[in-house]
């Protein structure tokens, strides 16, 4: 009947059919309508024939033509109807990239999936109330409470020592394992590790100065993990900081160190760092002092520490320490194999009265009356070290709590604080600890009870056995490498956040650098309250950024399974704390040592939350990639002076600086992929966001074994293969040509020059677009 009042109002025979066609896209939110008038007769053709459904009709009737008109006006009222819908719904979608503070940047918390488990679409769900950027921003700031900070604080009052894998470490993990159980975080667990420490012997550790008699200098209860046991005598020689630059002053000085005892005072590098260099020296033995402090009561303080060159269980290297039954007949190279202890800078000065060589530099004094660098040739008095440390087997407990995403929950920001101490560990591990609960009670509430639906997942985790080099922390990652770097996209590091109250002290990766930033000017400072923390660290705050140590648990995130991290905490520089890593790491010593001590946590935890919503609540996952291009751009500007060194041996440095180029056409494509995708389509944007989240992994050199090398990294790892250790080569090879190991030098361009185009290559995303000319 359609066909017959066409025919009529239009007076002739019919010849066509118009057709709707109303569809949804699936591959993305947008519907349209398609309306297609088809003549269905071939150009040329016969009039009247249709070649499409009819190929001949009946002579129309004329007798209907209100029929008709309803049909056609229900057919226009429907066309109506849907129009307006669809309109209504691309409006509502606009409107998510507008938000209140103008920025373009909130996003819409979603709700439910685009698509069912069968990949068919789905009817969209009614969602909540959008929640903005903004909004949740200041949502965490004012759920955040430094009366609940201080309560986590206090667990730790009146405890002596949380030793890793004893009581009081394990009274802690309950503690902790049931608070995230009270949060109602969707899922808790434990993670059981087991793996080799070393504690004290039944006998103390003993230095004695020998001279016309032996003379006890010191017994202290601390020790050093991961000592070599045994007893050894040299003569004593101070080497500053005990950094590589601090044994080449000595080289210059021509002071024979083979068979002696090294002593340098703690700071600069770590403890492990320094009994590394010290050995290859050919000493026999080391003593550490704690630095110059304002407060004279850490005179006779005495520090723990250890003498690991790396992290983890050094008798599993490589491998995690699940099975306590079958240890590997291995273990770690970084393991120091000469005896080592701390002593107090009591013991120290009364050492340094006893040596009657040359004084020392006037920058290595470091406080202390009298100090010298050497005994003289004609002394007879020597040093005796004495360490009794034994290997003990203990079972380690990782806590771990997470709220899921909603969109992605495969994909997920970990934060992360140390659990155990060998004292009070009160700034070392308690305010971490603390400030973890905090944000997991406040991050929890706000998903369950305002409505927020994170895209990413969001992972709490206590770490035990830090204090022996990040075993905890390293253990898991090494347990559940092949999972965390394709899914874990940030660790934020919540260790030793406040040590003090004027500075600030940050270790990140670049591809967290402009999100730091945008937090620091939104976070107001505890210190001035009409003033944020950006305009405390100034807008060149990048080149203050403090390269993360072997002792910061955000080291093996970073260097061995290429996860972007950031660590951030407050200090005051040229006074650091004095009792950290020691029995007086208590409570009383930080508050007097720290101005607004819980103010100051609550920023610190401001900032740590920012980050991971930030990073879970955007469609886009705010990793900086083109920072990259910026280091290796700086990278390149410190080679350029050696490129006449490196043509006299045949070689050129051109395939790097090439390689250089590739990543920052490929950093171009990306940006140019994001700015022209649909935001609105998951699978796109997914694709996109696990390219960006991949480059840090990409730094890790492909050509070298975990096991052998595991820190990787060629920006942040140690070892050869690393951009630091090309440059230093470079450096010596312009001082002295002969010195150098020509094939070590190829070796090290070839390993750089293709781990950078193999970032490159992966960052352009498909093979068949990827650059292979080199």
């Amino acid at each position: 009947q359609t066909h017959d009042c066409l025919s009529t109002q239009f007076s002739g025979e019919p010849t066509s059919y118009t057709r709707f066609s109303i569809a949804r896209q699936t591959d993305g939110d947008n519907s349209h309508v398609e309306m297609n008038l088809a003549a269905d007769e071939e150009e040329g053709g016969e009039i009247g024939k249709s070649e499409h459904l009819h190929a001949s009709m009946p002579p129309p009737r004329r007798n209907g033509k209100n029929l008709c008109f309803i049909i056609m006006a229900a057919v226009l009222l429907l066309l109506i109807g849907f129009l307006i819908g669809y309109l209504s719904y691309r409006g509502r979608m606009q409107r998510v990239n507008r938000c209140p503070d103008g920025s373009g940047n909130c996003e819409m918390t979603p709700t439910a999936s685009y698509f069912s488990d069968d990949g068919m679409e789905e009817e969209e769900v009614p969602r909540p109330p959008i929640l903005y950027w903004p909004e949740l921003r200041n949502m965490l700031s004012s759920k955040l409470s430094a009366a609940r900070l201080e309560a986590n604080l206090r667990q730790r009052e009146g405890r002596n020592s949380f030793e890793a894998g004893k009581f009081e470490d394990e009274s802690t993990a309950s503690y902790i394992h049931d608070q995230f159980t009270s949060f109602r975080l969707d899922d808790v667990w434990n993670d059981e590790h087991y793996v080799r420490l070393q504690d004290k012997g039944s006998n103390k550790n003993q230095v004695f100065i020998i001279e016309d008699g032996q003379e006890e200098l010191e017994s202290p209860d601390a020790y050093v993990a991961y000592s070599k046991s045994g007893t050894v005598t040299g003569k004593p020689i101070y080497v500053n900081y005990g950094r590589k630059e601090d044994f080449q002053t000595m080289r210059n000085m021509r002071v024979p160190m083979n068979g002696t005892i090294i002593i340098f005072r703690a700071g600069k590098i770590t403890l492990a760092e320094k009994v590394a260099n010290a050995r290859k020296e050919g000493a026999v033995g080391a003593l550490m002092y704690l630095g110059p402090s304002n407060d004279k009561k850490a005179d006779s303080y005495v520090p723990f520490g250890h003498a690991h060159l790396g992290t983890g269980d050094p008798f599993t290297p490589g491998f995690p320490s699940f099975n306590h039954t079958q240890f590997p007949p291995v273990e770690s190279s970084g393991l120091p194999q000469i005896p080592v202890q701390t002593i107090s800078r009591e013991a120290a000065t009364k050492l340094f009265g006893k040596m009657d060589g040359e004084k020392c530099l006037e920058e290595w004094t470091a406080g202390i009356m009298g100090c010298k660098v050497k005994v003289s040739s004609s002394s007879k008095m020597t040093v005796k070290l004495t360490v009794n440390n034994v290997l003990v087997d203990r079972k380690i407990l990782n806590i771990f709590g997470v709220i899921k995403g909603f969109e992605e929950p495969d994909r997920y920001v970990v934060l992360g604080a140390q659990r155990d101490s060998w004292g009070p560990g009160v700034a070392k591990a308690g305010v971490g600890t603390a400030i973890l609960l905090e944000l997991a009670h406040v991050i929890s509430d706000i998903v369950k009870n305002d409505g927020y639906k994170p895209r990413r997942s969001i992972i709490f985790a206590s770490w035990s056995a830090g204090e022996y080099g990040a075993v905890g922390a390293t253990e898991w990652l090494e347990g559940y490498s092949t999972t965390l770097h394709a899914k874990a996209f940030t660790y934020i590091n919540l260790d030793t956040a406040v040590l003090g109250s004027r500075d600030l002290k940050i270790s990140a990766s670049p591809l967290l650098y402009s999100l730091l930033e945008t937090t620091m000017k939104r976070v107001k400072d505890p210190a001035k309250d009409s003033e944020y923390l950006h305009s405390r660290v100034g807008s060149n705050w990048m080149e203050k950024i403090v390269p993360l140590d072997l002792d910061n648990a955000a080291f093996p995130f970073l260097a061995y399974s290429g996860i972007p991290v950031v660590s951030f905490g407050f200090y005051n520089e040229g006074d650091e704390y004095p009792f950290l890593g020691t029995t007086e790491d208590t409570l009383a010593n930080l508050k007097e040592k720290t101005d607004k001590l819980y103010p100051l946590m609550r920023t610190a935890a401001e900032v740590a939350g920012q980050i991971a919503l930030r990073l879970t609540h955007d469609h886009e996952l705010f990793l900086d990639f083109d920072r990259y291009s910026v280091e290796l751009l700086s990278f390149q500007e410190k080679l350029w002076p050696f490129n006449p060194n490196v043509k006299e041996l045949g070689l050129t440095l051109n395939w790097l600086y090439f390689a250089r180029g590739d990543f920052q056409r490929a950093a171009d494509t990306l940006r140019r992929d994001i700015e022209n995708s649909d935001r609105e389509n998951r699978i796109v944007r997914r694709a996109l966001n696990d390219r960006m989240m991949k480059v840090e992994y990409d730094f890790l050199s492909p050509y070298l074994s975990p096991k052998d090398a595991p820190f990787r990294h060629i920006f942040f790892g140690r070892g050869s293969h690393t951009l630091q250790s090309l440059l230093e080569n470079l450096q010596q090879l312009a001082v002295n040509k002969a010195s150098v190991d020509v094939n070590e030098l190829k070796e090290q361009l070839a390993l750089a020059t293709w781990t950078i185009k193999g970032a490159a290559n992966a960052l352009v995303g498909d093979i068949w677009n990827t650059d292979n000319e080199i």
